[in-house]
């Protein structure tokens, strides 16, 4: 294959994670002057995209570069309508779940009021910002299909592809899911230099953020090895992202104040099945 016979020049000269890292630091360099500078998820898009489109126009240069087709860094024709809709219909799943178990705790409390439809702005433990008008629904929307094309296109797609031709594909994995694990820290930072946060709690929110997206990006990656492309992985990805910015559960004394108690039933009902489908899919390959 052209792309390998590339990479193999590229590692003696470089090796590829080094290739990986270059990569990650221009793409992160566009998202630290997108979150002190620009603020774009300040203003009334609510969204920081800027860095997100980018990216996206990394991705392909670089693929373009090293001579890899779309198909091997995750955006194969092939059933991608299919994987994406399963991806959109299991992230759905879980949050049903994780949804009602929040329900019936605040009804056990006797707090719960209503579910509502609006479009907010994810702020690490609780959402921010109240819009209802159409145009807010199609920025939101846009917004996180943008953010999982360049995310799971980078993460789970090309870095993964380039490091997979030295190192096993769990090795892999793991490497591209740490990278995207301090990729979602620098929010807590930023709070913190602007005098929104206390150093303690910069800390324990990039702790947080770091581990927890260390773990979906893992179970992302799993997904996408498992169906063969990155669909069913962005579909999922989608649901995550985009169901904390539009339906908040509202009880007595405030909106979403159970969040991450949310979050963390979806996260681990959905890695516990995505890493049972891996390991029940590597058993079933070897004993072919």
């Amino acid at each position: 294959m052209k792309g390998r016979i590339t990479m193999e020049k590229m590692q003696k000269k470089q090796g590829v994670f080094v290739v990986v890292l270059g990569i990650y630091a221009l793409c992160f360099s566009f998202r630290i002057w997108e979150y002190f500078v620009l603020r774009t998820d300040q203003t009334v898009l609510g969204e920081a995209v800027v860095h997100k489109l980018l990216g996206i126009a990394v991705l392909f240069i670089a693929a373009k570069m090293m001579q890899f087709t779309l198909k091997e860094i995750g955006f194969s024709k092939e059933r991608s309508l299919h994987n994406a809709l399963k991806g959109l219909a299991f992230g759905v799943g879980t949050f049903f779940i994780a949804y009602a178990a929040e329900i019936i705790i605040l009804l056990t409390q006797g707090k719960f009021d209503s579910l509502q439809i609006y479009v907010s702005a994810y702020a690490v433990d609780k959402n921010v910002g109240y819009q209802t008008a159409f145009v807010f629904f199609i920025i939101c929307i846009l917004g996180n299909i943008i953010n999982v094309i360049m995310e799971d296109g980078v993460f789970r797609g090309l870095f993964i592809r380039i490091l997979e031709e030295r190192y096993s594909f769990i090795i892999s994995a793991v490497l591209s899911s740490v990278l995207f694990a301090f990729w979602h820290g620098i929010g807590p930072i930023r709070n913190y230099f602007d005098g929104v946060s206390s150093m303690g709690g910069m800390i324990a929110n990039v702790i947080m953020l770091v581990v927890t997206s260390g773990l979906v990006g893992f179970k992302f990656a799993l997904l996408t090895e498992i169906t063969g492309s990155a669909y069913m992985a962005m579909g999922d990805h989608f649901v995550n992202n985009s169901i904390v910015n539009l339906l908040h559960v509202v009880s007595d004394t405030g909106a979403d104040e159970l969040m991450i108690v949310r979050l963390s039933i979806a996260q681990s009902i959905s890695c516990i099945i995505v890493l049972l489908c891996y390991l029940k899919e590597k058993l079933k390959n070897r004993n072919i």
